[in-house]
């Protein structure tokens, strides 16, 4: 028989014998009086005043034989030790303890004392079993093989650990302190905006057209009204509605879906952080950018500066701007500027660079900008003024009509967020639009359809703003030193298993 399924048809036996002995396994409440973090805290204090206590949390060590036993109990990621004697808690309860298993959650009441060595221990008094685990836990296992250590551990391999974070947390408590950082990280974000006068809204997931980005997106059926929807990519023109509609500053949190590949800083379904605000332009979004990363790291690390892959990254305001053209010149050598169409053509040929669709000057001095330049950018810097082709939602430059208001932010080498000048002509916005749908009949994939109801919502007048789409993933990737955004979602997207 399978080791697994031996197992657990051995602890479906144990569960018997402890219905039989007239407990129930899985009750419906046990009240506390402490967390294991507050006993741990306040252990002096507890110990002194002979306090009784209560607990409750999930086995995941036991030691001793006889007549008495330690075992450890985890709870928040926390763990204590727990010492039961036969002649304290009584023989039915010692009976049914000795039935328990590694995984069982248990409550326990008693009061607090230190070990010979010094470590904090809760003297049972009371022991109750409050869910019998019938799964073993995959605890590492150590054998012995044509004379060599052999260590079997499950809960190290990342497979596993991403399909089964239940698992992943119980036995790697270190891994949930990533998620705590992650739910400071949008804390502190929702404090700043918050304070800055903000509004924080919500927008449709199930959109009849999508936009906002260069994605493709999943589709999906509506069935009682018979019509395709789409799982949003963006929720940026939905909160310029808002604008429209007489809100001066929105943001919301929320989960964009692209129908893309997984990589290291790619899933399919990742958070995002969008905010709009009326009367500003890409400057102002500036400021509130390098404001909310250099919060975000204070708030996590302490301080603005902080280790990632062998690089020291400074979050601490304010940041480097460099034009596209000029990164290109100063990063990547390269004299763009001076090229003709036929040079640049010349130089994506001899670099393999293709882009999709026909050629186009301004997506071919992206791709140049990509190729040359993104790696290069370890520390927080702005790359503004991007060709007018990159985006249809963007004012141009108030230099050149060829360039638009629109920068990028780069840490790492990765892109973290995309801000605009927002586009509010009407007129313009639909004939950009409508080059958008044409150039994605000339083969580029990744293209905006045309949104009506956007475009009514415009011309009834929208004012002058800034907005920006934030990468949220990637920032709790480099505070908390995760190499992947799967260690920074707790169920990332994975081919299905059975």
């Amino acid at each position: 028989m399978d080791e697994k399924v031996d197992q657990l048809q051995i602890r479906l036996g144990k569960l018997e014998k402890i219905r039989e002995l007239g407990t129930e396994p899985y009750p419906y409440s046990f009240e506390q009086s402490h967390t294991i973090l507050k006993v741990i805290e306040q252990a002096d204090e507890l110990i002194e005043n002979q306090q009784i206590i209560t607990i409750a949390g999930r086995m995941l060590a036991v030691r001793g034989k006889g007549k008495a036993s330690f075992c450890n109990i985890q709870s928040q990621h926390k763990r204590l030790q727990v010492y039961i004697r036969l002649d304290v808690v009584g023989e039915s309860v010692f009976e049914m303890f000795k039935l328990c298993d590694i995984g069982d959650h248990l409550g326990v009441a008693g009061s607090l004392m230190r070990t010979k060595t010094g470590e904090v221990t809760l003297r049972a008094s009371k022991v109750e079993l409050l869910a019998k685990s019938i799964r073993p836990l995959p605890i590492p296992k150590v054998q012995e093989k044509d004379g060599q250590r052999v260590v079997y551990d499950e809960v190290k391999d990342k497979e596993f650990r991403y399909r089964q974070r239940y698992a992943d947390l119980i036995l790697n408590p270190h891994v949930s302190e990533v998620f705590q950082k992650r739910a400071l990280i949008f804390q502190t974000i929702r404090n700043y905006l918050l304070e800055e006068g903000f509004l924080e809204v919500e927008t449709p997931t199930l959109q009849s057209v999508y936009g906002g980005a260069n994605a493709t997106p999943f589709v999906t059926h509506h069935k009682a009204l018979d019509q395709q929807f789409f799982l949003r990519i963006s929720n940026e023109l939905y909160l310029k509605r808002l604008i429209a509609g007489g809100f001066d500053a929105v943001f919301e949190f929320v989960k964009d879906f692209r129908n893309e590949g997984i990589d290291r800083t790619h899933n399919p379904e990742f958070s995002m952080l969008e905010f709009y605000q009326a009367y500003v332009d890409y400057n102002k979004i500036m400021y509130h950018t390098e404001k909310i990363c250099e919060r975000c790291a204070l708030a996590v690390n302490g301080k603005t500066q902080f280790e990632y892959e062998g690089n020291t990254i400074d979050m601490k305001a304010p940041w480097p701007r460099l034009t596209m053209m000029e990164a290109i010149n100063e990063l990547g050598s390269i004299s763009l500027h001076s090229m003709s169409d036929s040079d640049v053509q010349i130089l994506l040929k001899k670099n393999g660079w293709e882009l999709e669709g026909d050629y186009n000057r301004g997506l071919a001095t992206q791709l140049v900008f990509e190729k040359t330049c993104e790696d290069q950018l370890v520390q927080p810097t702005f790359i503004t003024d991007h060709p007018r082709e990159t985006s249809p939602l963007c004012k141009q430059t108030r230099q050149n009509p060829e360039l638009i208001e629109r920068f990028e932010v780069f840490i790492n080498g990765w892109e973290i967020a995309n801000a605009y000048s927002e586009l509010n002509d009407p007129v313009i916005q639909r004939k950009l639009m409508e080059e958008q749908v044409e150039r994605g009949r000339g083969g580029e994939k990744e293209t905006h359809p045309l949104d009506e109801d956007f475009l009514r919502a415009m011309e009834y007048g929208m004012p002058p703003m800034g907005g920006i789409g934030f990468g949220i993933d990637r920032i709790v990737m480099l505070l908390t030193g995760q190499s992947t955004i799967r260690d920074v979602i707790f169920f990332p997207t994975m081919r299905t298993e059975f």
